[in-house]
């Protein structure tokens, strides 16, 4: 594994599925608590944006028996960086083939992780559209600030529980073409967390080691608003609409974040974070290594973690 450049085939994090098993409650938190806009409908699926967001949708919701995540997926820089790591993909063994893409987005190449994640990504798509009562002011805004619930701007990032972490940071590395920006090694020599992105931003997928060795399982996704005081304004709306919250607000030691941690109401853990996270422009940048003493002492101002961060994720695993 290397800490340098591999690749610029994958552009950014586009979207992610969540599946919830009560989808008219879950629909209602994202859209009343969050300040989501739906998109469209389709099947068990609603489809929703950050007010930012210029794709047609960053989040699918989609009703099913148990939480979790259906499959998230990343746009590629161009078909011809798509072409170049569906090829990647296939040389590997893990991949699952073309699908006819989705709302939104055109052909998707589909494919698991070594843990059974699923993702896909896909290179044409469509630019939202605002409607004449949601057009912004500013021509290079996507759309009319929604002044609803915390207003979350943007897609930022997922984090994923692995039953093995370094398979899965080199199926990131070697097959995605992503970079490692910070990780947390356990004085056994074990690697617990690892943060990687396929851009300038410090990380769009995290991965830790899942307290039960269970495969495949989902930890949380995160949308961005503008400040920590945003993040702050969250947890009271959190408060006042009857959302379980987790712990935060606070700062991340690793990567900084601000954050606040919440279940959404069909059991699925959902960040709020500020926009301002740290960009990594150095293209030679050397991973952070984070040891099991550093993080014992907890958050950057010492808020010990709860012990659910650790252990819970969807779906959930009888103990």
């Amino acid at each position: 594994m290397q800490s340098t450049i591999r690749s610029f085939d994958l552009a950014h994090l586009a979207h992610v599925e969540i599946l919830t098993p009560k989808p008219d409650e879950s629909l209602n938190f994202f859209v009343n608590v969050m300040g989501m806009t739906e998109t469209a409908r389709k099947g068990e699926s609603v489809y929703l944006r950050g007010w930012d967001d210029y794709e047609h949708h960053t989040l699918k919701l989609t009703a099913a028996k148990a939480p979790g995540m259906g499959h998230f997926a990343f746009r590629t820089t161009s078909p011809e960086a798509l072409a170049n790591r569906v090829a990647i993909i296939e040389r590997g063994g893990t991949g699952k083939g073309w699908t006819d893409g989705d709302l939104g987005h055109g052909p998707a190449y589909a494919f698991d992780t070594p843990d059974g994640h699923h993702m896909e990504i896909y290179y044409e798509t469509e630019w939202y559209k605002a409607p004449p009562d949601l057009k912004p002011s500013l021509k290079n805004q996507a759309m009319r600030f929604p002044g609803r619930g915390a207003n979350v701007r943007r897609l930022d990032h997922l984090n994923l529980l692995t039953s093995d972490v370094v398979a899965l940071q080199r199926f990131m590395e070697d097959t995605l073409g992503m970079r490692t920006t910070e990780m947390i090694k356990l004085d056994s020599g074990a690697i617990a967390g690892v943060w990687v992105t396929c851009n300038n931003k410090t990380y769009d997928v995290a991965f830790t080691a899942d307290h039960y060795g269970a495969r495949g399982r989902f930890h949380h996704a995160t949308w961005a608003v503008d400040s920590k005081e945003e993040v702050l304004r969250a947890a009271d709306i959190c408060l006042e609409n009857g959302i379980f919250i987790e712990t935060g607000p606070h700062k991340h030691g690793v990567q900084q974040t601000f954050f606040l941690y919440v279940y959404e109401p069909g059991g699925n853990r959902i960040e709020f974070d500020s926009a301002g996270a740290r960009l990594m422009l150095a293209p030679d940048w050397q991973p952070i290594v984070w040891t099991e003493t550093e993080r014992k002492k907890g958050q950057a101002w010492g808020l010990k973690t709860v012990e659910t961060f650790h252990t819970y994720g969807t779906p959930p695993v009888e103990k």
